[in-house]
């Protein structure tokens, strides 16, 4: 299963996304992507069913597991303000449909970090292949294959 690039910006390893639960792997496997700093709409990474949906993440099953996107470090304690849902929980989505739109700028000046984590949740590292953890992306763009 290819997972794509949710939003534009700067690839980089997961270890390096300034919150340790994800940096350690503990959610799972994955890359970050430092987004660019323009409000923007945060795109499926894979085709599948969104299973929970919130205006700061979201996870989406697919054919070999779920992929979180996390939209900014403890981007929760906004309470949904400057993010807008386009999607439901419990709809099928394509890969690259719209499904939230945000501003990193804004993430930023509120004292938060922009870093959209993007995580293969029962994956293992063993099961993810051709990770794009340095250069630039654009949303939609290849980031990892899971298998």
């Amino acid at each position: 299963m290819d997972v794509l690039a949710p939003v534009a910006g700067r690839a980089m390893p997961i270890s390096e996304v300034p919150d340790p639960v994800f940096a350690g792997l503990m959610v799972g496997p994955g890359i970050g992507i430092d987004p660019e700093m323009v409000a923007g709409t945060a795109v499926a990474p894979i085709a599948g069913t969104i299973v929970k949906l919130h205006p700061h993440a979201f996870v989406i099953s697919g054919e070999a597991g779920a992929v979180l996107v996390h939209l900014g470090i403890d981007t929760v304690q906004l309470k949904g303000e400057g993010f807008t849902v386009h999607a439901a929980e419990g709809s099928t989505v394509a890969a690259g449909d719209p499904i939230v739109s945000w501003d990193p700028a804004a993430v930023v000046a509120g004292g938060k970090s922009a870093a959209v984590p993007v995580v293969a949740l029962e994956g293992t590292p063993e099961m993810i292949a051709g990770m794009v953890t340095s250069g630039a992306v654009s949303a939609g763009d290849l980031v990892f294959s899971w298998s």
